[in-house]
């Protein structure tokens, strides 16, 4: 493999190579919301990635929607982070945030009794993740329209924090069916409003909060992470020419942002692939996601089908993976039972590194 390997710009940062560790949810936090001591080990096991982007984060209280996950509001979570950057740092990684908020993809356990909130009151099907006994989703609540400034500027600060917590970016999550991807939804967005019915109006809140970050970061240390199948949480699954339209006009509006990269959650074997169009209008750096094997990263990068590749599981088992895959060395076996487990080590900093064996 040489492509991966070969050193890339995205915006503001130079990477070592091309191989990106996704955003993987571990619930390892303490309580608070506060990255754990074991989180230090774990990312700085990873450093070697061309760029880390850490863990979803949740901006405000009220983005939380599962257990033992991080924020990025107070003044302890940005001491927390700060030791895992310097870690991070101290091993010549790049690690950037992702900036979440779940919407309604949460419950009144994890809100101290508030409704959820939402674009339109319509709840989600299924059940809430990794809460047992199984309890549905509730009908959350309808944002205001003097509710959204405020959204907004919870990812301003969430971006500040992160910045003073020596992160070299961030990510904005708006895919996955979270708040920002249900604004953009036709199916979770019912709404009558400046914020409601068509594109132009669906990609408001997702630009705004785009526009209030690049005031706080620069364009060339902010991403966006984007999911065009739809395909998780209840989100309305348009037929391919209106997603393709959709989400064309968002890229092309991100485009007049400039920022340094977009991550596009879509494996190549799903039908209607958006992706591949998409990567044709953006002009920053293009990070394809889900399903790559090696081998398969390293041919759409060779390719041009993008410019770098993440991978999620991969990287939970070999935290040394770029060194594994430059040496064409085997793999680790992954432990699914153990991808969420708050304080426990066990599948998450104890899986073997090539200089350990």
């Amino acid at each position: 493999m040489k492509k991966l390997f070969e050193s890339l710009k995205v915006g503001d940062l130079e990477l070592e190579n091309r191989i990106i560790m996704a955003p993987l949810t571990r619930c390892r936090c303490d309580a608070g919301a506060i990255p754990s001591e074991i989180m230090i080990a774990y990312y700085q096991q990873r450093a070697t990635a061309g760029m880390i982007i850490a863990e979803a984060t949740a901006v405000s209280p009220m983005g939380i929607g599962y257990p033992d996950t991080p924020g990025i509001w107070s003044d302890s979570q940005i001491r927390s982070w700060k030791k895992i950057t310097d870690a991070v740092h101290e091993k010549g990684g790049k690690i950037v945030l992702q900036l979440w908020h779940v919407g309604r993809m949460s419950d009144p356990c994890y809100l101290e009794g508030e409704l959820p909130v939402a674009p339109s009151a319509i709840a989600p099907g299924g059940h809430i993740s990794l809460l047992r006994p199984k309890k549905t989703f509730v009908t959350p609540r309808a944002l205001a329209l003097a509710d959204i400034p405020g959204i907004v500027k919870s990812f301003a600060k969430g971006a500040a924090n992160a910045m003073e917590a020596g992160f070299d970016g961030v990510e904005i999550h708006g895919a996955n069916g979270y708040l920002l991807n249900q604004f953009f939804n036709a199916g979770s967005n019912q709404r009558e409003d400046s914020y409601g019915g068509s594109v132009e109006n669906r990609s408001k809140l997702m630009l705004e909060v785009l526009d209030s970050v690049i005031d706080v970061c620069g364009a060339g240390r902010v991403g966006l992470h984007i999911s065009p199948q739809d395909d998780e949480h209840s989100m309305l699954q348009s037929d391919f020419s209106t997603s393709l339209g959709d989400y064309t006009y968002l890229i092309k509006e991100v485009n007049k942002r400039n920022i340094a990269f977009l991550f596009v959650r879509e494996s190549a074997n799903s039908a209607n692939c958006v992706g591949p169009h998409l990567r044709t209008i953006f002009n920053g750096i293009y990070i394809a996601n889900e399903e790559f094997t090696p081998e398969a990263a390293e041919a759409a990068v060779e390719n041009g089908k993008a410019d770098a590749v993440s991978f999620g599981r991969l990287f939970i088992a070999n935290p040394d993976l770029p060194a594994r895959l430059y040496r064409n060395e085997k793999l680790n076996e992954l432990n699914p039972d153990r991808y969420y487990h708050a304080t426990i080590e066990k599948g998450y900093t104890d899986y073997p590194e090539l200089d350990r064996i």
